[in-house]
């Protein structure tokens, strides 16, 4: 018996969720069972341990779309007992038995090899976060941001992803702006790299004209909705915007003017459908681009029952940087 966060649902259709000890038996079918050493706290995470958001199909449940620790058995040939190995995606926690459990056992096309690098640890400090922070980034290179361009915008740099692609865009030589609603979080936000600091109220609301002056040569957006619109309108000819999230609301009020008349890119970036090659390179990037002592900086140490308290607050957008879970403490 080991244990894990378990959601149940009642009769009332009512979700609750608490520690509970299960078994290997219990366990979803797989090919690849993996004894998990950590976890982390995603938005989606919020809505599975509460409500289910509409993700979760089945209950009783088990969260936690991201997961690292080392394999305990395997069926396929690519993964054996020892092996490093960290997931995120595929809707695992969703749909699937995700990893807020001591154990997981999934389908080994869904896991990557931890890269040398990168601690069990640091890996869920990065989990889909700095995964979709990474991907954003590497759309925007391929799409011609240039250092000598302009600031690089990242919108909600408190939150998981836009404090990695903060750190990342830092490191990498990037002029780094970021947008944020907490005055109180300017300096660990100075302190992970961004060196212009844009008052939300600035930004939060409907567009002024169509086309504003040329600010950002690119962004990383994980906000949406008013924001993401107004944002189009200050972005340079030919730039690109990358667009991870629709926290403030999925709808997106846009002039169709930044497009055609500036040329700006939407840039769409999904993390959890990426083919492996896409992510053992968004990986293996993240090994060598992210500072890990900014990373650690990010760190909110938490356990498996702490996790109902945390879905609660990130729902809330009261959950800054990244929160490591580890599951058997």
């Amino acid at each position: 018996m080991f244990n894990a966060l378990v959601v149940n649902k009642d009769e009332d259709e009512k979700t609750s969720a608490a520690v509970e000890q299960i078994s290997v038996d219990q366990l979803p079918e797989g090919n690849v069972t993996v004894a998990v050493e950590y976890s982390t706290v995603n938005y989606k995470d919020g809505l599975c341990i509460g409500s289910g958001g509409g993700m979760v199909r089945n209950y009783p449940h088990v969260p936690g779309i991201d997961f690292s620790g080392t394999v305990e058995a395997s069926d396929d040939d690519r993964y054996s007992p020892g092996d490093k190995v960290v997931l995120t995606g595929w809707r695992v926690g969703e749909v699937q038995w995700g990893g807020y459990s001591q154990k997981a056992r999934v389908n080994a096309d869904w896991l990557v090899p931890l890269p040398e690098l990168i601690s069990s640890k640091q890996a869920m400090a990065i989990g889909t976060a700095g995964l979709t922070a990474m991907l954003a980034i590497i759309a925007l290179e391929q799409h011609g941001l240039q250092k000598s361009n302009g600031s690089v915008l990242v919108t909600g740099g408190s939150g998981g992803v836009g404090s990695v692609a903060i750190a990342i865009l830092s490191k990498l030589g990037y002029e780094v702006a970021t947008v944020t609603g907490r005055p109180e979080s300017a300096e660990y936000l100075k302190s992970l790299g961004a060196s212009i600091i844009v008052p939300r109220e600035e930004l939060n609301e409907a567009i002024k004209r169509p086309l504003e002056k040329q600010v950002w040569s690119g962004c990383v957006d994980t906000v949406g909705g008013e924001m993401l619109a107004r944002v189009f309108g200050q972005m340079f000819y030919g730039s690109s915007v990358a667009a991870v999230g629709n926290a403030g609301g999925a709808r997106l009020p846009a002039s169709v003017m930044p497009f055609i008349l500036r040329g700006v890119n939407l840039l769409g970036i999904d993390s959890v459908m990426q083919p492996y090659q896409n992510r053992l390179k968004a990986w293996e990037r993240l090994a060598s681009d992210l500072p890990m002592d900014k990373l650690e900086a990010m760190i909110t140490p938490a356990t498996l029952s702490d996790l109902p308290r945390l879905g609660v607050d990130i729902l809330k957008g009261q959950v800054r940087g990244r929160v490591v879970v580890d599951v058997n403490a």
